[in-house]
Formats: structure tokens, sequence, C-alpha cells
């Protein structure tokens, strides 16, 4: 029987570039092996990737299962690709195994970081998103349950405890932020959008006028928090143009009135977002 051609990923005969099997192994969540996988990939705009997650492969024979589903795919007309995290060196030795490229995060850089430690490893699996710090985990809970309550100004109790406070017109991304920054960074985060009311006014609301300096801004274009708007509710004065173009208008003076540090979720993502945040609150912490 004559062997498949394989063919490499942006190679052969002119036309769009075939799409390419990609999967993420994980003795864990694959939060870790996904973040870092696409990392890498993004990097290939031109390219299409199709992917497939294989989280929790804790057992020598689930292992097995993964290399039979990564030699299938090897067998196929593209090369795929495997990013791997997981930590348990029986396991690890059988993913090693498949006739897929397996990219081994663990593998590159674990024995460099032992080497500069002068020590082993525990190389147990799951620590990274699993209750290994149970301190963390449970901050990080807190933080979660913290920023529900304080969702969208839903709830004004116990707001002197939130490490940030973000302000900004409602649809501008601020819940997918505070969530985002509980969840990754157990922050205490309380969402507050900025309504007319607050808006008609120069002093900043007065359930945050104390609290400015954990006060953070969110804004967007009108344009794009019209889109936003007027997909959740259609033809309403809360989506309409003049409506969204006059609260960005005062919310941006608002907050530069009052010096808040502003971010725009037009130009950013979340994760970009939290990021300048978080360095912000370090910096604010370590003054």
């Amino acid at each position: 029987m004559t062997a498949p051609t394989r063919t490499p990923a942006g190679t052969g005969a002119p036309g769009p570039a075939p799409v390419v099997p990609i999967f993420f192994v994980s003795d864990s969540t694959g939060i870790s092996a996904e973040t870092l996988g696409n990392a890498l990939l993004i990097q290939f705009p031109e390219l299409t990737f199709e992917r497939e997650l294989f989280p929790f492969i804790t057992t020598v024979e689930e292992a097995r299962r993964v290399v039979a589903v990564l030699d299938a795919a090897a067998d196929g007309p593209v090369t795929p690709l495997a990013f791997s995290t997981t930590a348990e060196t029986q396991i690890r030795d059988e993913l090693h195994r498949t006739r897929c490229p397996l990219i081994d995060f663990f593998d590159l850089h674990m024995a460099r970081v032992e080497s500069v430690l002068g020590r082993q490893g525990v190389r147990a699996p799951g620590r990274m998103h699993g209750l290994g710090d149970v301190k963390r985990y449970n901050d990080r809970m807190a933080a979660i349950e913290y920023a529900i309550e304080h969702d969208d100004g839903q709830s004004m109790r116990a707001l002197d405890k939130a490490d940030v406070i973000l302000l900004g017109p409602s649809r501008c991304g601020k819940t997918p932020t505070s969530m985002f920054l509980a969840l990754q960074h157990g922050l205490f985060v309380a969402n507050y959008p900025l309504v007319d009311e607050d808006l008609e006014q120069t002093e900043l609301p007065a359930p945050v006028r104390s609290m400015r300096d954990r006060c953070y801004g969110i804004t967007t274009t009108s344009q794009r928090l019209q889109q936003v708007r007027e997909a959740r509710s259609p033809g309403s004065r809360y989506a309409s143009r003049e409506q969204c173009s006059w609260e960005v208008r005062r919310v941006e003076a608002l907050l530069q009135n009052h010096r808040i540090p502003t971010i725009s979720s037009a130009t950013r993502s979340v994760e970009e977002i939290a990021t300048v945040i978080m360095q912000s609150v370090h910096r604010r912490d370590h003054r």
C-alpha cells in the first residue's frame, strides 16, 4: 500500500492553505498548553487551524488513546502539530511515541529550570490550575464571588474592600475584565457603570469618590458601543448613535478631569486591559 502524501501547511500548489490539525495535551485543564501554543500559532495568520484539546490525561492508558488520535492525524494529508504541558515522566514518555510532531513545553524548559534552581522539581500533574496552592485557589474563588456581587453596580456592600473599581459606560467590557482579574489574579473588582445621572455632574459618583486611587476607566468608541448595544437592545434610545456619542464624550471628560487611568476596550483585548491594570496595581501597592 502506498503511504499517503503529507503536505506541510503553507506549501504546495497555489491556493488556500490546507487546514492544519492542532492538538493540545495536558494533565490538567489545558489552559497552559492552549495559551503557550496559541501564542506561537498566532504568528501564522495566513494559516487556518483546527484545534482539539485533550485535558486531564493522567494515566498511561489515556496517553495511549491520545497517541492513537495523533498518529491517525499524522497519517492524514496535512502534517499536524501537538503541544503538551504534561508533567509526569511516564505519560510524557508515552506521548513521545507518537508520529505526530510534538512540542513538549515541559521537556523543553524543566531541566533548565531545575539546573538554575539547583534542585529537582516534583513533576506532579495539575499544579498550575488545580488545588495545589489552596490559599491562592480560595482567594480566586472569593474574588469571583465578589466580582459577581459587584457587577454592573448591583451592590455597594463592602465596596471599600475592592482592589480595583472599573468605571465606564454600560457594555464597554467592564464585566469580562472584572471576571478575568478575579479568576486569573484573585483581585476584588467592582464594576461601576457610569449612567446619565453620573455624567451630568462633574464629580465622581458618591460611592466611589473617596476611592479614586482604586479607580480605572474603561472606554470605547461610540461606533463600537452602538454596535454592542444595538445587538442587545435594537432600536432603543440606549443604543442610539446620539446617546452612545454623548456617553463616550462625557465619560472621557469625567475620567480625564479626575486623572483616572483609562484604557480603551476598542483597541485592547480583555487580557491586555487586565495586564495594564495589574501593572498599575503593582506599582500602587509598592509605593
